[in-house]
């Protein structure tokens, strides 16, 4: 199916619905392959008035992939607290907004809370568009326990660090962190001294053409053969 066959098939299925003015809509984006995205995603993005990212590059390849010219900003953590007040004012004038993060929901370890939060606090409706997620993916990838799940996000990079690590290894549940590539060994190194021999999983650039998944117990994998690639998502089995 090409994208003005997806275009065709969004109108129709979605003809009965709107993007309400003065609306801030959070919506989800494909944390890899952009055909995760749900068609209600497409059809939001395509007709608010303003999509407020991460990263416009990053967005504006996703937009462009489906051929969506929607006028967008930056949103990203530095610059939260300074466009704050522009983008209430934007919603107060009855202007839509979508609100999105690189890759997957934003507000998880992502930029918007902030923003979410003042719209509840001025009255403004919120609605959520929801969509693929790496810590669900992972955590079912992974085959540990799934009843009950403790998500850390990224861990601190200095101070609180071992703190952090010494209230994980006492939470008895499936355990999902966050990384970054150039932090992945270090981080696998540390793991062995808090958890000991649990069992894990590395999840590397999930959804995406090189999807990589490393099972093992953190004493047998050895951290300096984990490609220093992609985005990791970390399971650690401490039932």
């Amino acid at each position: 199916m090409n994208n003005d066959e997806i275009k065709i098939l969004i109108r129709e299925k979605f003809q009965d619905l709107k993007a309400e003015k003065g609306v801030l809509y959070v919506v989800s984006t494909p944390i890899g392959n952009f055909e995760d995205i749900s068609f209600r995603a497409l059809y939001i993005l395509e007709n608010v008035d303003l999509i407020a990212c991460e990263d416009t590059r990053v967005t504006g390849n996703l937009l462009s992939h489906f051929g969506i010219r929607t006028k967008m900003m930056s949103y990203y953590s530095n610059v939260e607290e300074n466009k704050l007040e522009h983008l209430i004012s934007e919603l107060k004038n009855d202007k839509s907004v979508a609100l999105v993060s690189d890759a997957g929901t934003p507000c998880i370890s992502d930029p918007g809370s902030i923003l979410v939060s003042k719209c509840v606090e001025q009255g403004i409706d919120v609605f959520s568009i929801p969509g693929a997620s790496s810590i669900i993916n992972a955590l079912v990838l992974s085959g540990f326990p799934t009843e009950k799940f403790y998500f850390q996000g990224f861990l601190p990079q200095k101070k609180g660090r071992e703190k952090t690590f010494n209230e994980l290894k006492n939470i008895r549940q499936t355990i999902i962190i966050f990384e970054a590539k150039y932090r992945i060994k270090k981080m696998l190194k540390e793991c062995v001294k808090y958890f000991g021999n649990r069992e894990v999983a590395v999840c590397r650039e999930l959804t995406k053409k090189f999807e990589e998944i490393t099972r093992g117990n953190l004493k047998e994998i050895n951290p300096d053969s984990i490609k220093e690639k992609g985005e990791f998502v970390v399971v650690i089995n401490n039932n």
